[in-house]
């Protein structure tokens, strides 16, 4: 425990989560089961999205020593009522019930975990029969909803999830903070979400959705299509053309046809680049070059119950991580950081609506939608399901 929760905290290991562990000063080991975790000041995040996430696992520290500090792709040690058989890169994970835990045994002999990285691609799949769980299409659950196939339910969860689309403020034109505000004011996010994902999401007010401590309830910069053609104007750069990155998905394509259509109109030619997600994910990585050139990109982040892991993908250090547009502001580290903190959530409430203000005012993000969640599985199964419809697989059972 005391090597899995310093080592992802410890700067030199320049983990991108290292976050989730702020405020950490020691873990002390009293005995073999039991122990402290000291930290240096309060971390309201501790219990919402840092111990029950990922970076709360517990690695071998012998394994890791032996393996020269990094993780292979074979666990040395695993727990649970499943155990990993087989994992397949972009092929399949095969999960097998775990013969020596000692507790509730997991349901199924075995649970085949497909990775379909589009949702229309998997409903077809499922309807094939070649699956009995899937998300579905935001834009397919209506449909679903009012016919699904043949014993099967259908479920729409809340989703915190924010799609947003980002400019990045090192490369021309968007160097120019008012090119950014037309940007805003060029953009109409209803007709976007709308047609994107056919009337079943709501457009956003940040990147904190409804229920979380920070959900504005309402964005700073509206839809204004004249203004932004004037700025635009002023600026002398009508007629520049602009390259939009986004994943290939169905629902981002859509959403980038919108976006370059109300570009259009207020004089900003768009060429949008699909792309798969082994070069999606590393575009603005500053490892690469490509983020030199990056420009306009539609972007989709997942995030746990607690506003502060929203926010803290946008701070200085994440630049070039996972800070594409590449938002500098000193204030927002600050604020960030005292958001982490407060215990108080009414204080944390009006920070971290004043973080979405920060983020919005430097005109790097038209924040989009959180989207919703669509599941579909068969009667004979009992999916288990968090509150956002996150799939638990050890909870799935027989109806």
């Amino acid at each position: 425990v005391k090597f899995s929760i310093e080592r992802i905290a410890d700067p030199a290991n320049k983990s991108p989560y290292s976050g989730d562990w702020a405020t950490l000063k020691e873990v002390e080991v009293k005995d073999k089961l039991s122990g402290l975790i000291h930290l240096k000041q309060a971390f309201a995040p501790l219990w919402t999205s840092t111990l029950p996430t990922p970076s709360g696992t517990i690695l071998s520290k012998r394994a890791i020593t032996e393996l020269g500090g990094k993780m292979g792709v074979k666990p040395v040690a695993q727990s649970g009522p499943y155990i990993l058989k087989e994992w397949l890169p972009k092929q399949r994970t095969v999960l097998v019930r775990n013969p020596d835990w000692k507790y509730e045994q997991g349901a199924f002999a075995e649970i085949h975990i497909h990775p379909i990285e589009d949702e229309k691609t998997a409903e077809l799949g499922y309807e094939a029969g070649d699956l009995d769980y899937t998300w579905t299409a935001v834009s397919s659950i209506s449909r679903l909803k009012q016919t699904p196939p043949p014993k099967t339910t259908v479920v729409e969860k809340p989703s915190l999830a924010f799609v947003w689309l980002g400019m990045n403020q090192d490369v021309a034109p968007f160097n120019n903070p008012n090119m950014r505000r037309a940007v805003q004011y060029a953009v109409d996010r209803k007709a976007v979400v709308d047609a994107a994902y056919f009337g079943a999401a709501a457009t956003a007010t940040g990147i904190i959705a409804p229920g979380l401590p920070g959900h504005r309830e309402k964005n700073l910069f509206d839809f204004d299509p004249d203004r932004a053609r004037d700025m635009i104007t002023k600026e002398g750069l009508a007629g520049t053309t602009i390259t939009l990155d986004i994943l290939n998905k169905t629902e981002r394509l859509t959403a980038a046809q919108v976006v370059q259509s109300n570009l259009q109109d207020v004089g900003l030619n768009v060429e949008i680049k699909q792309n798969d997600s082994g070069t999606f994910w590393t575009l603005g990585a500053k490892e690469g070059d490509y983020w030199k050139k990056l420009q306009m990109i539609i972007s989709r982040f997942s995030m746990q119950p607690d506003p502060s892991w929203a926010t803290a993908w946008f701070t200085r250090d994440q630049i070039g991580v996972w800070n594409w547009e590449r938002f500098s502001s000193e204030e927002f580290d600050k604020l960030n950081a005292e958001g982490m903190v407060e215990l108080d959530p009414a204080k944390r409430d009006v920070i971290y609506k004043k973080l979405q203000d920060l983020m919005e005012e430097n005109g790097n993000y038209v924040f989009l939608t959180h989207e919703v969640t669509g599941i579909m599985n068969r009667d004979t199964l009992v999916a288990g399901l968090k509150p956002n419809g996150e799939p638990v697989f050890t909870d799935f059972k027989p109806a």
